[in-house]
């Protein structure tokens, strides 16, 4: 009796596991369907964001180029002088001390976490099967009146400090329109370690027939985007890390 019991309780689980499996790529499916469709996602080859970043009292223009093939970079305008603040070619990682306002090059723990980003361009849900990512859905959750679907997106392990780490982070889906609307995940290195960063994304825009979060807000910034630009044409070189002459 026991053993049948046990053979039941299986059963039901592994119909519920495939039940909420299915939901979770019903919701995915329809967040890619509602913002231009999976074949549009698809042909993205680069995108580039140009905006303003407001934190501690400042306002940062900024440029970030993402690229299928990994490369991105980040150029920001600082008391009127415009730079490179970061970089990634496929291969070399770096950013500017924030004191000195060299370039440097960062660690090999820290290039290797950005690599395996590579795979979330242009979205971590595009095709998550594909990368090897899983989801799950945990439920409904009311956010500041709003119902939406919690998401659990698992991808690869980063590395901290020599050990592997999950990497998790928590999407919720407006019910009506099956668009995110805040983005948790953890911050897993420097001082505010271990810290839930809480995004909210919204004012979503079409453009050329995908549509984009114009605001992303957290407890430490907001970006707010005045242009994006889809498959643009960069100079290879501005990814590159200045050598010294």
């Amino acid at each position: 009796m026991n053993a049948l019991k046990s053979i039941l309780v299986a059963f039901v689980l592994a119909i519920s596991s495939s039940f909420y499996a299915q939901t979770a790529d019903e919701i995915i499916n329809n967040y890619f369907e509602n913002t231009g469709g999976k074949e549009n996602w698809e042909k993205l080859e680069g995108i580039e964001m140009v905006g303003v970043m407001k934190m501690q009292n400042m306002e940062i223009p900024f440029e970030q180029v993402a690229t299928k093939n990994g490369k991105q970079v980040v150029t920001i305008e600082l008391q009127g002088n415009r730079m490179v603040w970061s970089a990634f070619d496929g291969e070399t990682s770096w950013e500017r001390n924030q004191q000195t306002m060299e370039a440097e090059k960062r660690d090999n723990e820290a290039t290797e976490n950005i690599k395996k980003q590579v795979k979330d361009f242009p979205d971590p849900l595009l095709n998550y099967k594909e990368k090897g990512y899983t989801v799950e859905l945990i439920g409904k959750e009311t956010i500041d009146g709003t119902e939406t679907f919690k998401i659990k997106l698992t991808k690869d392990p980063i590395l901290i400090n020599g050990e592997s780490k999950p990497n998790i982070s928590h999407y919720y889906f407006d019910t009506e329109n099956f668009v995110p609307i805040i983005i948790e995940s953890e911050i897993n290195e420097g001082p505010m370690k271990g810290q839930t960063v809480k995004s909210s994304v919204s004012d979503y825009q079409e453009v050329n027939g995908v549509y984009f979060p114009f605001t992303i807000s957290n407890q430490f910034q907001t970006l707010g985007f005045k242009e994006i630009k889809l498959n643009p044409e960069v100079d290879a070189a501005v990814f590159a890390f200045p050598e010294k002459k």
